[in-house]
């Protein structure tokens, strides 16, 4: 959609809704003579709140009539003031009293009963207030926030992953993505559908989507930095993020952000022959967004209801090295398109003359990506890479040109030669997600509070091949050739149902809490197949030459090029049902000490029941200083997804184009060689730090953690079609007659392979200072991280050879594990405000990265490791090991802002000043793009850079406008 037309869009919105909202209550909260910022505002019995802005204002929209207005900030004592509503203005200031907690959010995360100030909490806790971070970066969204918000918190976008490219997922200090259970208002969000199964990055890992959650409905994100599944259950082995949606009433709040790349460096437009990539614009990935909250309340007993949406229009981006050779196995390298939106509600009823809430959420999300395959070249550098097969031909062998989709690296006015013809296929991606919950909750006349819930959710991603070809589809002149393809999809089904019942004993000790509960969920899984053109062998040949010189017929490749559909021996359905029961004590020993127990027991239809415990303690040095430490242990079942996945996919080996399938474990292939079934991961964590506060504006965070985590769920390295392990390549069901038939040339699996430990350290400094008209915050947040490889587990029937031994976990696939974090990653944020103006920088430095290329050669001779990715160093036959370094990198991220009305405000800066890339991701001294046996396009990603560190699109500009009324 064009900018103008959003322009547009906007203002005839807001032209409609400003005069709605008249301003009768206004008013200034203050504490010490400074400004109250993002105090909330009640007024009662209407249920009519809102928020104060960085001036302490508020204002409100009420009849005529008496209130009780309260007014309550975080570090400030509550306040309510009685007040009668005239007609005309009315004017409220309210001076707040710091409270002794001044400056330390209250989490009820890691705890099932009243929440804790962060820094009394025995265990580490992040708390993110999203409508202040959105102001201040031209990220959109809130993965990447909160990557430079939270220590340990990791996210990079991924390209040439295929789905990876379309969904967005993140992880906790180094682990997987599926090692962090989300949840929102306290109770499990479902996962994604999908598995990642290539890319850089949390290979066969499932996850959680945050980004289908409208960024407009979210209050703030509270983040648990450590082992949890005693209390949450499985997945939460690396901690838990619950995400905490919006109770505003009569507040409408309105955020609107157009961003763009300026990269003047690796932007393809750059290259002296641009004919030789895909292009886009100079100013490219061009953002527009825009997120709409507003909330009524319902009844006079508190009751209400809130709606935010979101909207995000994302174009694509093309890089590569200007000054390399062309990147002959991508060459539309970038960020796929994105196009999404969707809403969220959360609802809260008193239910009158009792002491119970009916309450309910939920929201829907649709997102539309497209992005680009690997390359497929006629015949490139005669024959360097030559895939002739991946296109469609006459029954002669030659090849049928198809405008708008093939593309001619060659200068304008060439000759036609066929040599110089190429494509990248594209995949749509369509995902909708979808969720509702309801429940009750309320008090006895006994002070037992109890809590019931129900809550689904389901996310359905669904595959189409565009601008592609299934090549072995006859050509019949004078038809069209079929250039778009249902390759078809899978979905996700979890229902959840929950009762939580807590009581704390004020005279026990200094206060027991004591809570138990049970939960029974239910989970299903369905993979459906594509239609019979996306994977079908069409039984079209292309004609030849053999080995010897004799007349050849080539089988073409099958299915649709780019991803291949899913075929109906791969489609499923499984479902599963889980029963656990949990208990939990906390006890305030004396006022100083504090300790904290839990234990869990679960039962899963699919492989049996699984326990975990929890250990906490807090203790009081002093009034301002807090050691704390846990040991607990966890687990994690393998999802439906892992266990029922199975497709075939384009994968880049030695330089040339090969399909993988994914073998399903559960499969009679499988079984019949002797692959065996997943199951639960299970972890040990222990952690220990403290929380300091030398200043009432200042605190100190520092917790060092050790994870050991058994029998984690990994991709397997790759097996080749016809490995004896894989049995008789002539007997049919075994894995080798399967890949035959698929045209598959390479085969993997999900398993238990390996046992790791990670250890490091978060750090956290958090300071605030008000003073007149001035504000001055910095906030600093570190990890520094190791993860080691314990145990490698090969299944008896893969290690028969010592090359079959080599490949289950390869070298290739170990560093992939250890680069789901950098070694380090710091970000510093400097904001200073004075009257209507505020300036701010975000500093981040991310450490080291290493990842292996496939390997063009065998190792040398003399090498330790003879299955060891190398090359060939330019000019000679040395191999050297293929290993990428990322060395570390610093981002600088600017901005202003200006309070043009006290309820508008404006935003401008830019990300990544310096337009900061990774290291390319080439061996020193090993580049020739012609040899064969050089680093060059030998990685994952096929192009300049992998999805590491900061990404690779380069500095971003970006302009924000938000709206309160």
């Amino acid at each position: 959609m064009k900018l103008r037309l959003h322009l547009f869009l906007l203002g005839a919105f807001l032209s409609v809704c400003t005069p709605l909202f008249a301003q009768t209550l206004t008013g200034t909260v203050t504490s010490a003579g400074k400004p109250v910022e993002a105090g909330t505002v009640l007024a009662m019995p209407s249920a009519a709140g809102t928020s104060t802005n960085a001036a302490g204002a508020y204002s409100l929209s009420l009849k005529a009539g008496t209130y009780k207005v309260t007014f309550s900030a975080v570090g400030y004592e509550k306040k309510t003031v009685s007040v009668v509503i005239t007609d005309g203005k009315n004017v409220l200031n309210v001076e707040l009293p710091a409270s002794s907690e001044s400056l330390k959010e209250v989490v009820v995360l890691g705890n099932r009963g009243a929440g804790r100030t962060k820094v009394e909490s025995p265990v580490p806790v992040d708390v993110v207030n999203i409508s202040q971070v959105n102001q201040t970066t031209a990220k959109p969204d809130l993965m990447s926030q909160l990557n430079q918000q939270v220590p340990s918190f990791n996210y990079n976008k991924q390209s040439g992953g295929d789905g990876s490219d379309a969904i967005d997922f993140a992880s906790l200090r180094g682990l997987g993505f599926d090692e962090t259970l989300v949840l929102v208002n306290g109770k499990r969000r479902h996962q994604s559908a999908f598995v990642n199964e290539v890319g850089t990055r949390g290979r066969g890992n499932s996850g959680t989507d945050l980004n289908a959650i409208p960024e407009a409905s979210i209050d703030h994100v509270e983040i648990l930095r450590d082992g949890a599944s005693a209390q949450y259950g499985s997945d939460a082995i690396a901690g838990v993020i619950n995400i905490v949606l919006k109770k505003d009433t009569n507040h409408l709040t309105i955020n609107a952000g157009f961003s763009g790349y300026n990269d003047q460096k690796y932007n393809t437009l750059n290259y002296s022959d641009p004919a030789a990539y895909y292009t886009g614009k100079k100013f490219d990935g061009q953002t527009f967004t825009l997120g709409a909250d507003y909330g009524v309340a319902i009844g006079k007993n508190g009751g209400f209801l809130n709606v935010g949406g979101n909207y995000e229009n994302e174009g694509k981006t093309f890089r590569d090295d200007p000054n390399g050779a062309i990147s002959r196995e991508r060459r539309a390298f970038g960020d796929g398109s994105v196009a999404s939106g969707g809403g969220m509600y959360n609802m809260e009823i008193p239910i009158k003359g009792t002491n119970t809430v009916f309450y309910s959420f939920g929201g829907y999300n649709y997102k539309h990506s497209n992005v680009y395959a690997y390359t497929r070249s006629w015949n490139y550098d005669n024959g360097l890479r030559a895939n002739p097969t991946k296109f469609p031909t006459d029954a002669a062998g030659n090849l049928i040109f198809v405008p708008g989709i093939m593309k001619i690296d060659a200068p304008a006015g060439a000759a036609y030669n066929p040599d110089n013809v190429y494509y990248d296929p594209q995949e749509d991606v369509y995902i909708k997600d979808m969720s509702a919950a309801f429940g009750f909750r309320g008090t006895t006349a006994s002070k037992w509070d109890w809590d019931i819930s129900d809550n689904t959710g389901r996310n359905d991603f669904h595959y189409f091949g565009d601008n592609t070809f299934n090549a072995s589809l006859p050509y019949v002149a004078g038809q069209p050739i079929q250039t778009r393809f249902d390759d078809g999809g899978f979905n996700f089904l979890q229902n959840t149902a929950n009762v939580d019942i807590t009581k704390r004993f004020a005279h026990v000790a200094q206060g027991l809490q004591v809570s138990f509960g049970g939960e029974f969920r239910y989970e299903r899984y369905q993979l459906y197949a594509g239609e019979p053109n996306s994977y079908i062998d069409g039984g079209a040949k292309l004609p030849g030459l053999g080995s010897k010189g004799q007349d050849t017929l080539y089988s073409k490749a099958s299915g649709s090029e780019g991803y291949p559909g899913y075929t109906p021996s791969q489609a499923t359905v499984a479902s599963r049902t889980n029963e656990g029961f949990y208990a939990e004590g906390a006890l305030d020993v004396t006022q100083q000490w504090l300790i904290d127990g839990a234990a869990r027991v679960e039962h899963y239809s699919d492989f049996g029941g699984e326990s975990s415990f929890k250990f906490a303690t807090r203790y009081k040095l002093t009034d301002n200083f807090n050691l704390r430490g846990s040991i607990s242990s966890g687990f994690r079942a393998p999802t439906l997804q892992q266990i029922n996945f199975s497709n075939t996919n384009t994968n880049i080996v030695s330089g040339n184009l090969y399909y993988t399938t994914l073998v399903s474990t559960v499969s009679a292939a499988a079984k019949a060689a002797e692959i065996p079934k997943l199951t639960p991961e299970t972890s040990v964590n222990y952690s220990l730090g403290f929380a300091w506060q030398p200043l009432h504006n200042l605190t100190v965070t520092v917790d060092g953690y050790d994870i050991k985590i058994k029998n984690r769920i990994v991709i397997s390295g790759t097996y080749n079609t016809g490995d004896p392990a894989l049995g008789n390549i002539n007997t049919p069901g075994t894995i080798n007659y399967i890949l035959q038939a698929q045209n598959s040339q390479q085969a993997q699996f999900f398993a238990n392979a390996v046992n790791t430990t990670n250890k490091g350290v978060d750090i956290v400094i958090d300071y605030k200072k008000r003073w007149g008209n001035s504000h001055f915050n910095a906030l600093l947040a570190g990890n520094i991280q190791n993860l080691h490889i314990d145990q490698i587990h090969i299944p008896a029937s893969l290690k028969k050879t010592p090359s079959d031994s080599a490949s289950f976990f390869d070298d290739r696939e170990q560093y992939f594990l250890k680069a789901s974090a950098p070694a380090a990653k710091f970000t510093l944020n400097l904001e200073y405000g004075i009257n209507k103006f505020a300036f701010g920088t975000h500093l981040t430095y991310y450490g080291d990265v290493k990842e292996l290329g496939f390997g063009e050669v065998s190792p040398a001779p003399s090498a330790p490791d003879q299955y060891f990715p190398s090359v060939y160093l330019d000019g000679t036959t040395t191999p050297v090991p293929e290993i990428f370094n990322f060395s570390p990198k610093i981002t600088t991220d600017l901005y202003v802002s200006y309070k043009i009305r006290k309820n508008i405000a404006w935003t401008l800066g830019v990300d990544n000043l310096f337009n900061v890339h990774p290291d390319t991701d080439l061996v020193k001294g090993s580049i020739n793009p012609t040899s064969g046996t050089s680093s060059f396009g030998d990685s994952e990603s096929g192009g300049p850079f992998e999805a590491v560190q900061m990404g690779f699109n380069g500095m971003r500009l970006y302009t924000k406008f938000t709206l309160n009324f």
